[in-house]
C-alpha cells in the first residue's frame, strides 16, 4: 500500500523528517511546500536537499488532492468534489460574500462520509469510510482559496463527517489555519460543528484558541431527537445541556444551536416550547436552518409563517435567533446535501 505524505497529520511530519535522517527544521519547509505553496512534486522544493527529496519520493509519495468536479451556483457558491491521494472523495463548498466584499467562507469535510446517520442528511446515508488527516483538511482550504483567487476569511467544519470523532486531527488543522505564518484566519472566524459529542465539547472548552462552537440540535425532545439523530442516543439532552453550560462557564463564549426545520416533524408548537425550555439559563444563539432537498427524502421544509413565529417566540424569551441563508442548494452544496454525487456525462 502506498504511504502518501498527505495522509499523515501535520504533527507527524517532524517525526518523518527525523526518521529520514534530516534535521527537524526541514519539517516546516516541507509543510509550507505542501500546504501553503501547493507543490505538486518534490522537485519543486528546491530548498530541500536533493537526496532528501529523492528519499521522500520513494518512501512518502506526494499526490496533492485535486478537483474532479466543480459546480457553480446562481449565488456564486462553488461546490467541489475533491479526490484525495488514495482516491477517496470528499466535498467542499466555497461561499463568497453576497455583500461584494472580499470575504470567502469555506465549508470543509473532516471525514470521508459520516457515521452519524442523521435521517435528513445525505452524507449520513453514505456511512463512514475513514477519517481525514489534518493535511487533507487544510488541502481543501488551499484548493478553494486558489480557485477563487481570494483569501479565505472564514472556515466551518460543516462538510462531511462528525469533527469530534476525529478530534485531534481536526484541532490540528484549525490551529494551523489560525496561525499567522500560514492562513492567518481569526479564531472567531473558525467554527467547529458537532452533533453533540460531549467528550469533544469538554475537550474544546479547555483549548486556548477562541474557536466558535456550533451544536446540531434539531430537536429538544429526547425521543424525537433519537429518531432523527439515531447515533446520538448515548448523548442525552440533559448531558448535552450540562456540557454546554460548563463550556460557557469555562470559556465565556456563546455556542450556536443549529436547528434544521422539518415541516410536521420538529416545527410544531410543542417542539418550539421544548427548545425554549432547553435554552433557559443557557447563553446561546439559535440558528434555524431551512431543510434542503434530498432525493427520496420524505421530509419537507417548514413554512415562512412558521419561521417568523419561531423567531418572534425565541427572541421574546431572550434567545437571539437567525435563519441561515442557505447557499448553493441548486448545486446540492447546501447543508445536508453533500454526498459525493458526480454529474453524469
Amino acid at each position: 500500500m502506498v504511504d502518501y505524505i498527505t495522509e499523515h497529520n501535520i504533527s507527524d511530519i517532524g517525526n518523518i523528517v527525523v526518521e529520514l535522517g534530516q534535521s527537524k527544521f526541514r519539517a516546516k519547509q516541507l509543510i509550507e511546500w505542501i500546504l501553503i505553496k501547493g507543490a505538486e512534486s518534490y522537485d519543486e522544493m528546491t530548498n530541500l536537499p536533493k537526496a532528501f527529496r529523492e528519499t521522500l519520493k520513494s518512501s512518502y509519495p506526494l499526490k496533492q488532492a485535486s478537483i474532479i468536479e466543480r459546480r457553480i451556483s446562481n449565488d456564486g457558491t462553488r461546490k467541489y468534489v475533491i479526490e484525495l491521494a488514495d482516491g477517496c472523495l470528499v466535498e467542499t463548498v466555497g461561499m463568497p460574500s453576497l455583500k461584494g466584499n472580499d470575504h470567502l467562507s469555506v465549508c470543509f469535510s473532516t471525514q470521508v462520509g459520516c457515521a452519524m446517520s442523521c435521517s435528513f442528511c445525505a452524507t449520513g446515508k453514505e456511512g463512514l469510510s475513514r477519517n481525514l488527516s489534518s493535511i487533507e483538511m487544510v488541502e481543501q482550504i488551499r484548493i478553494v482559496q486558489d480557485d477563487f483567487g481570494t483569501r479565505v476569511s472564514n472556515v466551518v467544519s460543516m462538510g462531511q463527517g462528525e469533527p469530534f470523532q476525529n478530534y485531534d486531527a481536526v484541532l490540528e488543522a484549525l490551529k494551523f489555519l489560525n496561525a499567522k505564518n500560514s492562513f492567518g484566519i481569526g479564531a472567531r472566524h473558525i467554527t467547529l460543528s458537532t452533533c453533540g459529542i460531549i467528550t469533544g465539547i469538554n475537550k474544546l472548552s479547555s483549548e486556548t484558541e477562541q474557536f466558535t462552537l456550533a451544536v446540531s440540535l434539531h430537536s429538544a425532545n429526547q425521543k424525537l431527537r433519537d429518531e432523527i439523530m439515531p447515533r446520538c442516543k448515548s448523548q442525552t439532552l440533559t448531558q448535552l445541556k450540562k456540557a454546554l453550560l460548563d463550556y460557557v462557564r469555562k470559556t465565556g463564549r456563546r455556542p450556536s444551536l443549529e436547528y434544521t426545520m422539518i415541516s410536521g416533524v420538529n416545527d410544531r408548537q410543542s417542539d418550539l416550547d421544548e427548545l425554549i425550555g432547553f435554552t433557559e439559563g443557557l447563553l446561546c444563539h439559535v440558528n434555524l436552518i431551512p431543510l434542503n432537498d434530498i432525493p427520496s427524502s420524505p421530509f419537507k421544509p417548514s413554512s415562512t409563517k412558521t419561521y417568523k413565529h419561531w423567531i418572534a417566540s425565541l427572541e421574546k424569551h431572550g434567545v437571539e435567533t437567525t435563519v441561515r441563508n442557505s447557499r448553493g442548494s441548486d448545486i446540492d452544496g447546501a447543508c445536508g446535501q453533500l454526498k459525493n454525487t458526480l454529474l453524469q456525462a
